[in-house]
């Protein structure tokens, strides 16, 4: 039995804390960082969220039929590798290669109650809060999630190997 074949039963579970760990990673730059995110880095959250709800979805699958494994892992690679289109494009807006639009979003949670008074403003979507190396937020999501998405569909689609 090989790796991808041991790997098949555990892949959602696997993706789950995946996704779920980049979503703990944006929260807590969110919370602790004081970081606020701008409307595309909102929407790159959903598609961890979508990953979740998937993976969960599919670890149920996989303990009623193993035959939907395989499948299973390449709906997971194609929800990462809408995340990682949605993270490029945000790459793109941020350095100014195309001119992206955002819609500004207020977190209630953010707004002091009774403060009337206060500015309230999202932060811009073409302006990087937060690099490291020379690589966004969004970048690094870019990534991450692109090599999730390659692993995904390579347990999806990797045949199993006869001994």
């Amino acid at each position: 039995m090989n790796l991808v074949s041991r790997l098949r039963p555990l892949w959602p579970l696997l993706m789950m804390l995946a996704s779920g760990a980049m979503l703990a990673a944006a929260h807590a730059f969110q919370r602790f960082g004081g970081l606020q995110p701008c409307p595309m880095c909102l929407d790159q959250r959903n598609w961890h969220w979508a990953a979740v709800g998937v993976a969960l979805v599919a670890l149920i699958a996989t303990r009623v039929s193993t035959r939907v494994q395989r499948a299973a892992a390449i709906v997971l690679g194609l929800v990462l590798l809408g995340s990682a289109a949605q993270a490029f494009y945000h790459v793109a807006v941020e350095q100014h290669w195309v001119v992206g639009y955002c819609d500004a979003r207020i977190d209630m949670d953010d707004i002091r109650p009774m403060d009337f008074d206060g500015a309230v403003s999202a932060p811009k979507c073409d302006e990087i809060a937060w690099q490291m190396f020379g690589i966004s937020m969004a970048g690094y999501n870019a990534i991450i999630s692109t090599l999730l998405a390659l692993a995904s569909f390579a347990v999806g689609l990797l045949p199993e190997r006869k001994s």
